[in-house]
């Protein structure tokens, strides 16, 4: 896949590779919104309160959403694993590797090289070979089987405001751009931006474009977006419950710390950027919050959080 050529001026401390992976991702993404969209309408239902933010009618302004434990608990690729070893993809062993990496990467917070290398190379190992459309057809049921229920109520009602005030929404994230694609259209979303993974005549290479759509490069396919779809990034928000991801909070005018981490929650509150939690009955501290994102939309969504949660137990 070509990248774009065509973008705005990019930091200096984004790598070629991020540039790369962003360039494609935006490309992935944009494509991906030409197709036609299936809707999850059980979650657009749990969207009640619109919240005085964002504006209404400000086609500028766009939201950008992390995914693994910001719209969703745990983390898509891992329950996307599991549903590919489900119909015999790979075996126990590879599973359990896959979801240790996964594990080890979620929890150290650390980009090691090497770790990374092993981690992507065992999951583009998975596909390779294998057909883009069968395992979008795959990703479908898997969506159903285990990601469902597990799309937080809370996040999910933000994303719904600014579509309701009819902005673009845009999961950003370093799930294959296929997985993420299906996700953001079961939720109603306006697209995905995604890892990518090359293919040609529609079957995977076993390479990528660029590297993991993680970090910077998150940055980078944000601001490649923009530059395609004229958004103005000061009119934006962006949420996400990662210190990783650090670099596209700050591209934007309204960043939002989503179930953040103990780095991103300091961070956060250093700079007064906006905290929402739904992982527990507790309210996370609103740090100047003038109105925005719903005070009606945090309770409601929390409320909806503990009693998921409480069924589950």
């Amino acid at each position: 896949m070509a990248a774009l050529g065509w973008l705005t001026p990019r930091r200096r401390s984004a790598t070629a590779r991020s540039v790369l992976a962003g360039e494609a991702a935006a490309e992935a993404g944009l494509k991906s919104t030409q197709e036609p969209h299936k809707t999850d309408t059980a979650a657009a239902a749990v969207a009640a309160v619109v919240p005085d933010f964002p504006v209404f009618g400000d086609a500028r302004a766009a939201a950008f959403f992390d995914l693994d434990n910001t719209v969703m608990q745990g983390a898509a690729i891992f329950h996307f694993g599991r549903g590919l070893y489900k119909r015999k993809f790979f075996q126990r062993r590879e599973l359990a590797r896959f979801a240790w990496q996964q594990a080890w990467f979620r929890l150290a917070g650390v980009e090691d090289p090497e770790h990374m290398q092993d981690a992507r190379d065992s999951a583009l190992s998975i596909v390779k070979g294998h057909r883009v459309s069968e395992l979008m057809s795959i990703g479908e049921e898997i969506y159903d089987e285990y990601m469902a229920d597990r799309i937080w109520p809370g996040t999910r009602a933000l994303a719904q405001a600014h579509l309701d005030a009819g902005q673009q929404v845009w999961l950003v994230t370093a799930a294959p751009v296929e997985t993420a694609t299906i996700i953001a259209r079961r939720l109603g979303l306006t697209g995905a931006l995604g890892t990518v993974a090359e293919s040609v005549d529609g079957v995977y290479t076993g390479k990528l474009v660029g590297e993991p759509l993680h970090g910077p490069a998150k940055a980078e396919a944000v601001r490649a977006l923009a530059a395609a779809e004229d958004f103005d990034l000061d009119r934006c928000a962006a949420y996400s419950d990662s210190h990783n991801d650090i670099p596209m909070l700050s591209l934007v005018g309204h960043p939002y710390a989503i179930n953040p981490d103990a780095k991103l929650r300091k961070h956060a509150r250093r700079l007064e950027w906006r905290l929402r939690d739904y992982r527990t009955g507790r309210k996370a501290a609103k740090v100047g919050i003038p109105a925005a994102a719903g005070v009606g939309a945090l309770a409601g969504g929390t409320v909806a959080a503990v009693a998921l949660h409480r069924r589950r137990r």
